[in-house]
């Protein structure tokens, strides 16, 4: 039933065995006939005696039938289909029907009889195409209710047809297995219904037409949300292609229809909906259209379909999707909206070229607001930081790690971070400066190891750096590395000591060729701290003779344990504040000038210090008189009063300003570095060039060298090497140099 049955078989009772059937199936298709074999049983009862013997013969002549056998016998025949035909029962014992055809087979009348079932079939389809053709026929296609009634109606005379057929072939099963099977050139019983069916019935151009609108109809209602009769779609288009007319008179108008729906709700989509929720119904369109396939289309329809929607919802309004909703979808960080998008425009052809495009665009024009904005200067690194995770986090997460999008985003960094010459190289010194000078008291090791790796990568960007730059802040890291140990076998040192003092000592080992130069302040620090200084020194020296070691007090930091009336703390504070905090373990109040000597520690460095301990957040200690600012005479009182709700308490050292002094100093330190660079490059090229005109070599350079440079400082550069016998002007022409080897 449905149009889908392949000629199955309704045996009557008592007909052959299926084993028995297909034994002679088999002996059928290599060319053999059926044995015909009849057995005479001798003896009484129901059954036979052990031993028992069923003497079986071979007929050497075949018996011929009674007069009129054939005509009565086909009589029968015809009766018994036509009783199939109308739905009614049959007078006759279906074993004695199927016995029937097999005896006129035998006697040679099988294309007769062929002929004659054909003809009784064709007559009885040929009937029922009156009642469709009675059947009044709607002017618009959208009389969906008179559409909807003709389908049913087509549907069961479809359903009728198959069952009728199933039966007619069963009882015809012997002339279809042998006469049939043997002639090529005859259609099988199943076929020949099918065949009278498409040529009759649905080849009639009134009949198929307002089939085939009614169906288009009804998936038009499923489109739009309605509910509609999928199983009677279902039914339809199975029976069109087992009709084999389903390509040319169903799929073809399909296509169009669905083409021109979804180049119309795609246009007009765009304009009323914001990218996030077109691209869910995109989504949406997709997987409806994807289960319609499943369930009640032909296979074959999926590829066409499915590229018909992409193309009209995503292929025509690529650029206008990524101009209208990127950059949100971007900035706002959507996840989920973000896979989606890729996922979709990966479908379509040219897709992720374009969606590259534009992810590119993106990350240029990001970066740049925050590289070439002084304003932002400040949180440059950290905001460079935070742009490199969210875009990786993207890439991972919603682009699959796809290389070429990886690759894109190197590119497009190291576009946007190099618009801006020397500043984004100095404030990435200055953070990996802030954040080592602070160790572990902002980070865990862990959390520093992590945060000066993301740096790295940032730092490769700038083309600037170089190696040489970049290896000083390599080295950097290997001596944070290498102080991890050392400090591993101190503390088994101290271990063995006589006296290992109650003070935790952790010392980071600086090589100063590595790191930015610092001045050296000398402090008074107490007794035991100075004699901890000489336990590490005495260690470090014996296992490295020949190294100097100079303490930088600037960088040291230390967690003091208090007690106040309500209860214990714990601050983490620099060196200097440590100093001091501990003069109030001799006394409750210190003037500036009392602490400055005590201390040691130079004027401003101990303003500065103070205020953070009595004007800051954290008031340990209380100013008097009260101001803001640290001034000569002023007295400074323990304050036992001191309360926060939390125990471990963070003094920062407030921070002196960078001065333009500074920053001069740095930009020069930058062109020491670079200038060995230029230095390199003008004597590869002389070296390969030998002679060469001030322009070209000037040119040449250019062309080589990643960092700007001006063509004053190449010419001071020029004159350098020229100084150092590495060049020479030629004699007659001093805008010529020739290599000197």
């Amino acid at each position: 039933p449905g149009g889908t049955a392949s000629g199955g078989e309704i045996l009557a009772t008592k007909a052959p065995r299926k084993a028995e059937r297909r034994q002679w199936e088999r002996q059928e298709r290599r060319g053999g006939t059926r044995p015909r074999y009849r057995v005479r049983r001798t003896g009484t009862g129901s059954r036979p005696a052990a031993g028992f013997q069923l003497p079986v013969s071979s007929f050497a002549e075949r018996p011929k039938l009674p007069d009129n056998y054939t005509q009565d016998t086909w009589q029968k025949l015809h009766e018994a289909v036509g009783a199939i035909q109308s739905s009614i029962s049959i007078k006759y014992n279906l074993e004695e029907l199927y016995q029937a055809v097999e005896n006129l087979c035998s006697y040679k009348v099988s294309a007769t009889l062929y002929k004659q079932l054909r003809q009784v079939c064709e007559d009885h389809v040929k009937a029922q195409i009156l009642q469709f053709r009675e059947y009044p026929f709607p002017v618009h296609r959208n009389d969906s209710l008179d559409s909807l009634l003709f389908l049913k109606k087509i549907n069961k005379c479809w359903q009728d047809h198959c069952r009728q057929m199933i039966m007619i072939r069963s009882i015809f099963l012997f002339l279809d297995r042998t006469y049939v099977l043997q002639n090529s050139m005859l259609p099988s019983i199943w076929d020949m219904g099918l065949e009278l069916f498409r040529n009759h019935v649905i080849s009639d151009k009134q009949v198929q037409s307002k089939t085939i609108d009614g169906i288009l109809l009804l998936i038009e209602r499923e489109r739009n949300g309605e509910a509609v009769d999928r199983s009677l779609l279902r039914s339809l288009l199975s029976m069109l292609s087992d009709l084999q007319v389903y390509k040319e008179s169903f799929e073809q108008r399909f296509l169009e229809e669905t083409n021109c729906l979804y180049a119309a709700e795609g246009q007009r989509l765009m304009q009323e909906r914001e990218v996030p929720e077109y691209l869910h119904h995109v989504n949406k369109r997709l997987e409806e259209e994807g289960d319609r396939v499943i369930t009640y289309l032909d296979h074959s329809t999926q590829k066409p379909l499915i590229a018909c929607v992409e193309k009209q919802l995503l292929g025509e309004h690529l650029s206008a999707i990524l101009q209208k909703g990127l950059d949100n979808l971007l900035d706002e960080n959507r996840i989920s909206d973000l896979t989606q998008t890729y996922q979709l425009f990966s479908r379509v052809k040219g897709g992720q070229q374009i969606l590259l495009q534009h992810w590119s665009e993106y990350i240029k024009n990001f970066g740049t607001t925050i590289v070439v904005n002084p304003e932002k200067d400040k949180d440059m690194v950290q905001e460079l930081l935070d742009f490199k995770d969210k875009v990786d986090h993207i890439i991972e997460v919603c682009f699959q790690k796809n290389e070429k999008f990886i690759n894109l985003m190197k590119e497009s960094f190291e576009t946007f971070i190099n618009k801006r010459p020397n500043k984004p190289a100095e404030l990435i010194a200055k953070y990996v400066d802030s954040k080592l000078r602070a160790g572990n008291k902002e980070a865990t090791d862990e959390e520093l190891e992590r945060i000066l790796d993301k740096i790295m990568i940032i730092f490769r960007f700038i083309h600037e750096c170089g190696a040489a730059f970049t290896s000083k802040l390599e080295g950097m890291f290997k001596d944070m590395e290498l102080s991890k140990d050392v400090m591993v076998q101190f503390k088994q040192y101290m271990q063995n000591q006589s006296d290992p003092g109650n003070i935790d000592l952790t010392v980071n080992i600086l090589t100063m060729g590595y790191w930015p130069t610092y001045t050296p302040m000398d402090v008074h620090l107490n007794s035991e701290m100075i004699k901890l200084q000489e336990v590490f020194k005495t260690f470090y020296l014996g296992k490295h003779s020949g190294r100097k070691l100079q303490w930088q007090t600037t960088l040291g930091h230390a967690v003091l344990k208090a007690e106040f009336k309500e209860g214990k703390k714990e601050f983490q504070v620099s060196l200097f504040q440590t100093l001091v905090l501990l003069m109030f373990n001799e006394g409750d109040e210190f003037s500036f000038e009392e602490i400055k000597m005590a201390t040691g520690v130079e004027d401003s460095e101990l303003r500065r210090t103070l205020q953070s301990l009595a004007c800051g957040k954290a008031r340990v200690l209380i100013k008097n008189p009260k101001g803001k600012d640290v001034e000569d005479g002023d007295k400074f009182i323990f304050n036992g009063d001191f309360k926060h709700k939390l125990f471990r308490i963070k003094i920062n050292q407030i921070q002196m300003k960078e001065t333009i002094e500074e920053q001069v100093s740095t930009t020069e330190r930058v062109f020491q570095d670079r200038q060995y660079q230029i230095d390199a490059a003008i004597v590869r090229i002389m070296k390969m060039r030998k002679t060469l005109g001030h322009n070209l070599l000037v040119s040449e350079l250019y062309n080589q060298l990643k960092f700007p440079v001006k063509p004053g400082d190449l010419k001071k550069r020029i004159e350098s090497l020229i100084d150092r016998d590495y060049m020479e002007r030629d004699k007659d022409n001093p805008n010529q140099y020739h290599y000197v080897a």
